[in-house]
């Protein structure tokens, strides 16, 4: 998951850029960048959060009419600043590329792009491997003047070639940019536009919240095997270079999108108080006496308003998030994830002592936050503390760029729902099932024939998925972890780590 953004206008257009970033900050706090263009190139990126990358010299020197933006969020790659996007190229015209998504066939891709192209490339990222193969397929067609369908052609080939997800906008030099969606829609790409004078600006991002800050007009989701291009003089172009069977990640509706956003037709947060209504049912033929329903801020409270609402049970907001600390899922590193929930929630006692409480999250991943917040309500003083999950049992990994960790790691593959519930030490323990969540959704879009789903019924809607594709994927994104917790542990405790190296 991380969040996209690209503006052609007629204008300097950084002020869009920087703005549309920080709405789309919630897609990923570990690197930022923009790239923009006035007949040349300018460039800043970096880790950290939008407002620490970006200051009033950078964003003075990032001039031009057009330009891409990203928020990063590392499931691929390692955390560090040579990961952070846009990435660039040289030839031909001059490009950068930013994308959301992972690429399943990247390692093969990027053999490929070493042997048999013989380019260089600077980073593990599949984002760059991406880049590569989109210059590729223009610069084969040797293009002496840029034309919609130079664009269109070298997008086939990108399709043709690449496996997985990725919604990506992209900077041609001098001629416009670029916005594409897989075949399969899995991450979402969105297309908006602002009146300037007769004619239009344009912007795609990943989420339309963007448009809504902004005051650009949503025009419509980029469909599936869709390429957009708009030009210099801001006309745009647009075709259906391959069939698409839109299959849209679920887990945007339960976690990652922000709630006033609409993505392929479904209003976030109308999904997530659906997913919240479902579970009324189930809980109530429990039996349990519950004085209050509590959500786990932020993205809990949709649907533990929903269920209050169906079971006619109070709803109370009984934990103070603190709101300087990022969101603890797309948090690079365990350790680092451990660390910050202990700042990030406080309870309020008076909601919790001698109650019996009903907690609402979104999911239960790994188990620690859970069992965490589970701790958390029963020193408050809570009698009985219920925990309820708005989705349904993670089984198995993400390989399309949410960080979902391998199945050993998740608590779902191989406990029961009791054995779950006693492990996060919770007096009851409710999940909502995979009809109920697929429901939610579709309701407020029927013409979603099928999702990707992969991480809650093993089954993934690209055929290049198998056991041992997952497998790999998982030890590269361990290496990867490891990695950066242990760079992490070496910053905070260099006098350990220089001992240790002398033994």
């Amino acid at each position: 998951m991380c969040g996209v953004i690209a503006v052609s206008g007629f204008r300097d257009v950084i002020q869009d850029l920087y703005d549309g970033l920080i709405v789309l900050q919630h897609r990923g706090q570990d690197a930022a960048g923009i790239v923009t263009y006035d007949n040349q190139f300018h460039l800043k990126k970096s880790v950290g959060m939008v407002s620490e990358v970006f200051h009033s010299n950078s964003l003075a020197r990032l001039k031009g009419p057009m330009g891409i933006g990203h928020v990063r969020y590392p499931t691929a790659g390692c955390s560090s600043e040579f990961e952070a996007q846009p990435f660039f190229v040289n030839s031909p015209f001059g490009m950068a590329l930013a994308h959301n998504g992972n690429l399943t066939n990247s390692t093969q891709l990027a053999k490929e792009i070493r042997s048999q192209d013989f380019r260089h490339l600077n980073t593990t990222s599949d984002s760059e491997v991406l880049l590569n193969v989109f210059s590729l397929a223009l610069r084969k067609q040797k293009p002496s003047r840029l034309t919609p369908e130079h664009i269109f052609r070298a997008v086939k080939m990108v399709f043709r070639r690449c496996k997985g997800a990725y919604s990506a906008v992209a900077l041609i030099g001098a001629h416009g940019i670029v916005g594409f969606r897989d075949p399969y829609g899995i991450r979402p790409l969105q297309l908006g536009r602002r009146r300037f004078g007769m004619k239009y600006e344009y912007m795609i991002a990943s989420e339309n919240t963007a448009f809504h800050a902004l005051e650009y007009e949503f025009v419509r989701d980029i469909h599936p095997g869709e390429v957009v291009f708009i030009d210099r003089q801001n006309r745009l172009h647009s075709r259906q270079i391959r069939h698409g069977h839109l299959s849209p990640c679920i887990f945007e509706w339960v976690y990652l999108s922000a709630p006033d956003s609409t993505i392929d037709g479904v209003n976030v947060y109308k999904a997530r108080v659906r997913m919240g209504e479902a579970l009324a049912k189930q809980i109530k033929a429990s039996g349990l006496k519950i004085d209050s329903i509590i959500p786990i801020p932020d993205t809990g409270r949709p649907a533990a308003a929903g269920l209050a609402d169906k079971l006619k049970i109070r709803y109370r907001e009984a934990f103070v998030k603190n709101r300087y600390i990022g969101r603890t899922f797309i948090m690079p590193g365990q350790e680092l994830r451990k660390r910050s929930l202990n700042f990030k929630l406080h309870p309020i006692e008076l909601e919790f002592k001698g109650k019996n409480v009903l907690l609402v999250d979104d999911s239960i991943v790994r188990g620690n936050t859970s069992r965490k917040i589970v701790e958390m309500a029963r020193k408050a003083g809570a009698r009985k503390v219920y925990f309820a999950s708005s989705s349904p049992p993670i089984i198995g990994p993400d390989p399309y760029g949410i960080d979902l960790p391998t199945t050993a790691e998740l608590i779902a593959s191989n406990h029961s729902i009791e054995e779950i519930r006693k492990l996060i030490g919770a007096d009851a323990l409710f999940y909502n099932t995979i009809e109920n969540l697929r429901n939610s959704v579709r309701y407020g879009n029927p013409k979603i024939r099928q999702f990707s789903e992969g991480c809650f019924t093993g089954k993934y809607p690209t055929p290049e998925i198998t056991p041992r594709l997952l497998k790999d994927l998982g030890c590269g994104r361990n290496a990867t972890r490891e990695a950066f917790d242990q760079e992490t542990a070496k910053e905070e405790n260099p006098d350990q780590f220089k001992m240790m190296s002398l033994v």
